[in-house]
């Protein structure tokens, strides 16, 4: 195969609606793909916006990780208020959360100063290793 028919193959695949292409024979072999995200169609008489896959806005700021896999507790028993809430202000080594891991209570501190921003976990929850389970600003 020459390069003008690669070209003109590419060329081809690229004005199609096909979305994967792989062509192999003798010691050649050519794989194309296309991503298939929706596209925005515009006409006269309407507009068609197809959806596009929404995805969630990670916070900014200082991710807090769980160091361990493990349980996530809010606060150190059910009849206590949480360590910190949303939009608390927190100072570096202020006791976060516990995330228990095999009957060991671990108090997860906090690695800056700052305000936190959200609690991606709820109380109960299993956590994994860096997971994150906070995010201060």
């Amino acid at each position: 195969m020459d390069f003008k028919q690669i070209q003109s193959i590419i060329k081809d695949f690229e004005n199609s609606n096909i979305t994967h292409l792989e062509i192999e024979f003798d010691n050649f072999k050519i794989k194309l793909e296309k991503d298939s995200i929706p596209k925005v169609t515009v006409t006269k008489e309407e507009t068609e916006v197809k959806p596009k896959e929404v995805k969630e806005i990670e916070p900014t700021g200082f991710p807090v990780k769980s160091p361990l896999v493990g349980t996530f507790y809010a606060a150190s028993s059910p009849q206590d208020e949480p360590f910190v809430k949303v939009g608390q202000h927190v100072n570096k080594g202020d006791t976060l959360c516990i995330i228990e891991a095999m009957k060991i209570m671990n108090e997860i501190t906090s690695p800056v100063s700052g305000i936190v921003q959200a609690i991606h976990v709820k109380n109960g929850e299993p956590v994994g290793f860096d997971e994150v389970i906070m995010t201060i600003v």
